[in-house]
């Protein structure tokens, strides 16, 4: 009932009047809740009513209590937020009023008598007023009985259904469980089948998921290279915009500085030219007017003289003698007086040729710059070589203007070749370099010269540079692995020792361009124990490192950890046995090879003929099985590293073995160590023998694969690592299966 209690579903109190009051009330028997209606005579309404259906269906009776019905539902509806509910039963407004009975639309269903009974809980009255269609109109179960009137006038209710719109669900579509690889889109199977897609190759979702990612890892990864590429195409940039901006500032700053030179050397030529122009002016100005006043008092003279004569000549006889005498004495000293009638300046201007040789070479001297000093050449940074390149940078003095550098470079000289190394150079305008076709992980000393009009700058001192080494080459067939790790060696691929080697790891099911998953760093030799997951196909890659940088991957190889997985080792190979190309597969052929005695060795055998494997040095549970012949003498077992090679497996306390022995139609079995077999009868000869070798518990099992029988365990004290061992004292071949899951009845043991 707590749903009957709450408040009617769909009423929205932000679209109710304002004055309008909400109760907390039970919308079918609660008799406190608010009238909205004033209850009438339901007698009265019903005869009224009965009345109204015995006139003509068509008359306007019958029509306008209709509409009034109709009007008070709209308000109900506004009141109480059914327009949705209204739009829904639209549909069945002519059934209803043509009073159809007998026929269930859509979405009605049979009313459930027990919920009659717990929601209509009204009296006679409310019989009465259910015969004529309106189930307890103005009665107390109010807000229902409105409701109901609501979906009886809307064609949504009779005497015997309620009927509602049930939402169309839409159909719960397969969802899709493969992949179009011609329409690029994913579909169910049944489409494929009978849609437009029957023709089409397809291909399980998960699969085409996992294409998807993969050729997304590979874009990424060239996105990533592009990236890398252009972050380098800009920094080179960078570095060239960098030197241009400096040798263009310094280039401004001489030529500012030769400007300003020029213009004092002008200006003091000047101030020199116009002082000695008027020094010159002032002298012939002063000669010019001594001789023209000198000029000036001869010619008074002469007037005075003039005028004397002419006075005389005037007088009488004897005064005239008497002044003649006199006047002849001091005409004759005047005229005896030199007068220089040359004009001592003249007046034509002299050729003043201003001489500029001096500002000529000033304004040579803006395009004659000093020449550079010398540079400093920098140490190597890390990372920056490759195996047949190396990038040298250099600085210079901030005032030196340089148009181009003389990089040059040879290989370090070794002493005990005795001869000297060519010399190579190069010609670049940056601060920069990157000199390639070198050879990989040799060291290469360097020097630069800068240089501009004035000429070369001293030479830098020598720095030495050292190439990145060449790729090491990982020796597949040398891989050793169990479940939990894998024993990796490489050639080093340099004749030069190298720093350091990095071992690169990601999982087969990744692919290659989304990178490395793992990294081991800091390997000193050329081999290393490497720390796997159980069950898992792994990519391995091998990089050699020294002060240049690293070196380019080597080659992959795979490595399953999968069981134990070995490969025979040839070195402790009997002459008499051959190995096959594989390493899987020991024969001993039925001719022996005629040699001469062998001599006494500590890594081959050279009295049992028998071979041992390279089992990984991992403790643990280790795995594997031979496939024998029935009537072959063989030995299979496990062996120190050290074991004598003089001496037949398991004649020592260095070899736990199980060998087979066929005479006379008889199987013999023994289990060999230290001389000693226990005894046991074995009655099914085995075809394929398996072998646990258990570090963890001190125990070498046997068992006869084919039919998961146990033959016999060694309890042994494994202080160090073991090996397998394979020996065949007749003519016939063994073949190893390793790399392989535990059966289950081996787990046991």
């Amino acid at each position: 009932m707590e749903e009957e209690a709450g408040e009617e579903p769909g009423l929205d109190r932000s679209t109710a009047p304002k004055d309008f009051h909400f109760y907390n009330m039970d919308l079918y028997d609660s008799e406190d809740r608010m009238q909205i209606i004033p209850q009438e005579n339901t007698r009265m309404r019903r005869e009224v009513v009965q009345a109204e259906m015995t006139k003509d269906p068509r008359g306007p009776g019958e029509r306008k209590i209709q509409r009034d019905l109709q009007e008070e539902v709209d308000d109900l509806v506004h009141l109480y937020g059914l327009e949705d509910e209204q739009e829904l039963g639209d549909e069945f407004v002519e059934e209803s009023r043509m009073g159809v009975s007998g026929y269930l639309p859509y979405g009605m269903k049979r009313r459930d008598p027990t919920r009659e009974q717990r929601d209509w809980r009204l009296g006679g009255e409310a019989a009465e007023a259910e015969d004529l269609g309106y189930e307890g109109w103005g009665l107390a179960g109010q807000c229902q009985d409105l409701r109901e009137a609501y979906r009886y006038a809307h064609g949504r209710a009779s005497e015997e259904y309620e009927c509602y719109v049930i939402p169309e669900e839409e159909d719960e579509e397969e969802a899709e469980d493969v992949f179009c690889v011609t329409c690029k889109t994913p579909i169910r199977a049944v489409e494929k089948a009978f849609d437009e897609h029957k023709e089409h190759e397809v291909t399980p979702l998960n699969k085409a998921l996992e294409s998807a990612k993969d050729e997304i890892h590979k874009n990424m990864y060239k996105l990533e290279k592009q990236i890398i590429e252009m972050e380098n195409f800009a920094s080179h940039l960078e570095e060239v915009f960098i030197t241009v901006e400096e040798n263009f500032g310094r280039q401004e700053q001489n030529f500012e500085l030769h400007y300003n030179e020029i213009l004092e050397t002008l200006a003091q030529k000047y101030e020199e030219k116009i002082q000695t122009l008027g020094q010159k002016k002032k002298e012939k100005l002063e000669a010019l007017y001594g001789q023209l006043v000198s000029c000036g008092e001869n010619l008074d003279t002469c007037k005075e003289l003039m005028e004397t004569i002419e006075e005389m000549c005037h007088e009488e006889k004897v005064d005239f003698l008497k002044d003649a005498v006199a006047m002849a004495d001091r005409l004759g000293k005047f005229l005896k007086t030199k007068t220089d009638v040359e004009i001592s300046a003249q007046p034509d201007f002299e050729d003043q040729t201003l001489d500029f040789s001096d500002v000529e070479q000033l304004m040579g001297s803006i395009n004659t710059i000093p020449a550079p000093s010398a540079p400093v050449i920098n140490p190597q940074a890390p990372n920056s070589a490759t195996g047949s390149s190396v990038r040298v940078c250099w600085s210079l003095y901030s005032d030196d203007t340089v148009e181009s550098y003389q990089l040059s470079y040879r290989p370090v000289q070794d002493s005990s070749l005795g001869k000297d190394q060519a010399e190579f150079t190069v010609t670049v305008k940056e601060t920069y370099c990157s000199v390639a076709n070198l050879e990989p992980n040799t060291q290469y000393e360097f020097w630069v010269i800068a240089q501009n009009r004035a000429g070369p700058s001293p030479s830098s001192e020598r720095a030495v540079y050292m190439t990145a080494p060449s790729p090491p080459i990982i020796k597949s067939k040398e891989i050793r692995s169990c479940e939990e790790a894998a024993f990796i060696c490489w050639e080093s691929g340099n004749l030069n020792p190298v720093d350091s080697y990095t071992v690169e790891l990601t999982q087969a099911e990744t692919p290659e361009a989304l990178g490395v998953t793992e990294s081991v760093v800091g390997i000193p030799t050329c081999e290393s124990l490497i720390q796997l997951q159980p069950r898992q196909c792994y990519i391995i890659y091998v990089r050699a490192l020294n002060v240049g940088g690293p070196s380019a991957r080597s080659e992959p190889a795979t490595v399953h950890t999968t069981g134990s997985y070995f490969h025979l080792n040839k070195n402790t190979c009997h002459s008499w046995l051959t190995i096959s190309k594989d390493g899987f597969t020991v024969v001993r052929s039925e001719r022996k090879i005629l040699t001469r005695e062998l001599l006494p060795s500590k890594t081959q055998f050279t009295r049992c003929v028998a071979v041992m494997g390279s089992l990984i040095p991992v403790r643990g549970r280790h795995y594997w099985e031979v496939e024998v012949d029935e009537c072959l003498d063989y030995t299979v077992g496990v062996a120190f590293e050290d074991v004598p090679k003089q001496e037949d497996l398991g004649a020592n306390c260095y070899s736990w073995c199980m060998r087979h022995t066929f005479a006379s139609s008889r199987h013999k079995y023994e289990f060999l160590h230290n001389r000693t077999t226990p005894d046991i009868r074995i009655t099914v000869s085995p075809k394929k023998i398996g072998i646990l070798l258990d570090y963890e518990n001190s125990k070498l099992s046997f068992f006869n694969v084919d039919i998961s029988q146990h033959l016999y365990t060694f309890n042994c004290q494994l202080h160090q690592f073991v090996h397998p061992c394979f020996s065949l004292e007749k003519p016939g071949c063994l073949k190893i299966h390793n790399g392989i899951l535990m059966p289950m009845h081996v787990t046991f043991y």
